[in-house]
């Protein structure tokens, strides 16, 4: 029989849908990392989890005999893919659950950057009323940039059509996708050149982490806005400080931190170039909350129960 140990709450539709079909689920949400590796899931054969616990070849000499791992969401940096799969564990993710969630949240964070949202919001509820400080920008003049056209990429692409806005995207491992969704597949020399706007939509690796750096940066041709959805980690916080002193940058709305905790569930310190980050005007932030709609919760389990039974049953 196959045991499948839910490591963190997901929706129940997931629970639901893998019971009925005879596989065996446990709730391990309360289950520690020296729990597992003291032998208290060797059993499983399947595990769903999100973020809260990493899996390395330490965790997975603790279990056995398992098969798969079931990822409730995109980013897979929380799992040694490679050693997974070295073992024949299969790592299943579900980002097509929270693609149009993350697509949503970057339009809707890019429009407060070029709107001066925020600011005016908070200009109002303090008694004021100058609109000529508030004067925001047009989305359909500018050009704006992918990097990382997969699931998420494509969904912001999507996202932008009835805008007007010139739209380009670049992805290092991918290609062949131009006139989808209305976008001109480039290179990043290119995209750098022209870019109005730039939202990142990579996956963090050894590769992306801390590629966003005060060199990257400078290398595009024109003041631009900046906007991450993706992880981080992708992007050093102190360069984009400087580069929004400096004017490199015309604003950034990022929706992830470079001081996250591995769980993603809140920051593991608060720097003081994190807390000059937070008070700058032109920034938008929120907390790590891009794909997690009330709508997504449920598409992302549900998208992982199509996969697992699929496979496993």
């Amino acid at each position: 029989m196959t045991h499948v140990a839910f490591l963190d709450t997901v929706h129940e539709v997931l629970w639901d849908r893998l019971t009925a079909a005879g596989l065996h689920c446990v709730h391990a949400e309360n289950t520690s990392r020296d729990d597992v590796l003291q032998g208290a899931l060797s059993a499983c054969t399947g595990l769903v989890l999100r973020s809260r616990i990493a899996v390395n070849s330490e965790l997975l000499d603790a279990l056995p005999n398992l098969k798969w791992v079931a990822r409730s969401g995109a980013g897979l940096d929380n799992i040694d893919v490679a050693e997974a799969e070295r073992r024949g564990v299969q790592i299943i993710s579900s980002p097509e659950g929270n693609a149009t969630a993350v697509g949503e949240h970057a339009v809707g964070q890019l429009l407060a950057l070029l709107n001066k949202l925020v600011r005016a919001d908070q200009h109002v509820r303090d008694g004021g009323w100058n609109r000529e400080i508030h004067r925001g920008l047009e989305l359909e003049s500018r050009t704006v940039g992918i990097i990382g056209f997969g699931n998420m990429g494509q969904s912001f692409a999507r996202c932008l059509r009835g805008f007007g806005c010139r739209v380009l995207a670049y992805d290092k491992y991918t290609s062949g996708f131009a006139g989808e969704s209305g976008v001109e597949e480039c290179q990043l020399d290119d995209l750098k050149r022209f870019a109005d706007v730039v939202s990142l939509h990579v996956p963090l690796t050894t590769e992306t982490r801390g590629m966003v750096d005060s060199k990257w940066l400078s290398e595009f041709d024109h003041p631009f806005f900046l906007l991450n959805t993706a992880r981080g980690e992708v992007v050093k916080t102190r360069a984009i400080l400087q580069a929004l002193n400096t004017g490199i940058l015309a604003g950034a709305a990022l929706d992830v931190l470079e001081f996250e905790k591995q769980s993603l569930d809140g920051l593991t310190t608060r720097p003081a170039v994190l807390q000059d980050l937070l008070e700058h005007p032109n920034t938008v932030l929120s907390p790590h909350v891009a794909g997690w709609s009330k709508e997504s919760y449920f598409k992302l389990s549900s998208v992982l129960a199509d996969k697992i039974l699929t496979y496993w049953v």
